[in-house]
């Protein structure tokens, strides 16, 4: 039974906007409606994805979709490899004789959307270029700091760690995303359409921006007047306290965490097209907001499976 909630009245604008951006992206990447919803989720909620899949499921072509939306965004692409160092993803400062200084170079980093592709193909220290930046919108580069205007999302793919040449992210590093998602393979009939029609190609270089930055930015703060009741705040803390003490947990989740499924509860909610959240919200992301934080004592048991059973089981302790 869902929680009987008064809303905040937010902009029918904003709400069916929210909409639109999947149904944006969905021209392109076909059949994951679900997984754009997510996507979306993450990054109105001014959040980071990890995207975690096989090869050419469509991972790297949903972000770059995703750049398309706002007008005039800055997109970087970086393909991580085992030689990539650090100061190739942040930027250095070289020394410039004409004006006898030291002047900065700016790496990749420096942009509004950044894909960091197979992220796990490169060392922990390399990954740790993104720390300052993924937390805090700023970089430091030698005594300098350099701040960030405006939109920031990092979308991160990584192959299954399984395979071959490929390294596990530091838990701080995971701590930064928002959620850890999975595309999958499409249904029979979308796999057909997109060898048919080859979306990738024929659609998203030829589509224009959906909306400017200021609509964006709006959109963006909405989210934080998206209505969650005390409840279910309350009930997003004690999942996260049962992680903290469960026998098959070495490791639970942080406040950083609670507070990051709330602000992901009320950005999904309004992709959803309400603007209040419902107690399902909860038991849909937590395990995408959690699981990642989770270090399991036995790493063949699931994260996510754990999270999903605790969230079912707080959610029906909530007073109605």
């Amino acid at each position: 039974m869902r929680l009987k909630i008064i809303s905040e009245k937010i902009d029918e604008k904003c709400i069916k906007k929210a909409s639109l951006i999947v149904d944006y992206m969905a021209q392109v990447i076909r059949g994951k409606r679900e997984f754009l919803q997510l996507l979306t989720t993450a990054f109105l909620a001014e959040g980071h994805v990890l995207i975690e899949d096989l090869p050419g499921t469509g991972k790297t072509t949903a972000v770059k979709t995703l750049s398309h939306i706002v007008d005039g965004l800055n997109f970087k692409r970086i393909q991580f490899t085992p030689d990539l160092l650090p100061y190739d993803i942040t930027g250095v400062e070289v020394w410039d004789p004409v004006s006898s200084s030291f002047i900065l170079k700016k790496g990749p980093v420096f942009a509004n959307i950044i894909l960091a592709d197979e992220i796990n193909r490169t060392t922990p220290k390399v990954q740790s270029a993104l720390l300052e930046v993924m937390a805090e919108k700023q970089v430091t580069i030698g005594s300098k700091t350099y701040p960030f205007e405006g939109l920031f999302f990092v979308a991160a793919t990584e192959n299954p760690i399984e395979f071959e040449g490929t390294y596990p992210l530091p838990e701080a590093q995971k701590d930064r995303f928002l959620m850890k998602l999975s595309i999958g393979y499409p249904d029979e009939e979308s796999e057909f359409q997109i060898i048919k029609t080859n979306p990738s190609k024929t659609i998203l270089n030829t589509m224009q921006p959906l909306c400017g930055p200021a609509e964006i930015e709006e959109l963006i703060a909405s989210v934080d007047s998206v209505f969650c009741d005390d409840r279910l705040i309350r009930c997003a803390v004690s999942i996260a306290k049962k992680t903290r003490n469960h026998s098959s947990v070495e490791m639970g989740v942080s406040p950083r965490g609670s507070l990051m499924l709330i602000k992901a509860c009320r950005a999904y909610a309004l992709v959803k097209g309400r603007d209040y959240v419902i107690d399902q919200d909860l038991v849909e992301l937590a395990p995408l907001v959690f699981g990642h934080r989770l270090r399991m004592k036995n790493v063949k048991k699931s994260a996510e499976i754990l999270i999903g059973e605790v969230a079912s089981l707080e959610i029906q302790k909530i007073p109605r």
